[in-house]
C-alpha cells in the first residue's frame, strides 16, 4: 500500500470516528491530514477544536482550518465559515462576509445556505429586505414560497 492509499484510508477512518462521536480517535487520525491541506479534515478538526470536541477548545485554530477549507472551496465549510461571521462565533460578526459565503456555498448547490440567503432577504433585519432576492434564493434551494 502507498503513501497516498494509506492516507485515504486514514481520513475515512477519521471521519468515521467524527461520525460515531469518538473524537478523540478522530482528531489523532484528522489532524496530519488537514495539516497537510485536505479540506474534509480540516472541516472536521475545525468543528472539534470550536466546540473542544475530542481536544481543548480553540476558537482560533478553528477559524483558521475552516478559512483554509471554505478558500479552498468546499461547500460544508463555506457555510460554516459564513456562519461563523453571521453568529460572531471564532470572529466578529460580519454581515456582509457571511452573505459573501453563504453565497458561494449556495452557489455549489448546499441547500441549506440559498435557504438561509433567502431569509435573510425575507426578513431584511440584517441587510434591506429585498424580496426579489429572497424568491431567487429560495427557488435555487427548490423551496416554492408565494
Amino acid at each position: 500500500m502507498d503513501k497516498f492509499e494509506n492516507r485515504a484510508m486514514e481520513l475515512e477512518s477519521g471521519i468515521a470516528a467524527f461520525e460515531t462521536k469518538n473524537f478523540a480517535h478522530a482528531i489523532k487520525l484528522l489532524s496530519p491530514i488537514a495539516s497537510e491541506g485536505n479540506v474534509e479534515a480540516m472541516y472536521r478538526m475545525a468543528i472539534m477544536l470550536q466546540n473542544g470536541l475530542g481536544c481543548q477548545a480553540s476558537t482560533e485554530k478553528a477559524f483558521t482550518y475552516m478559512e483554509s477549507a471554505a478558500i479552498k472551496g468546499y461547500p460544508l465549510a463555506q457555510h460554516a465559515y459564513g456562519f461563523m461571521f453571521f453568529e460572531g462565533e471564532c470572529t466578529e460578526k460580519d454581515i456582509d462576509k457571511s452573505i459573501e459565503w453563504f453565497t458561494k456555498a449556495a452557489n455549489q448547490g448546499l441547500m441549506g445556505s440559498a435557504t438561509t440567503l433567502a431569509m435573510i432577504y425575507e426578513e431584511g433585519k440584517l441587510v434591506p429586505q429585498d424580496l426579489e432576492k429572497s424568491q431567487y434564493w429560495y427557488k435555487k434551494a427548490g423551496i416554492e414560497k408565494t
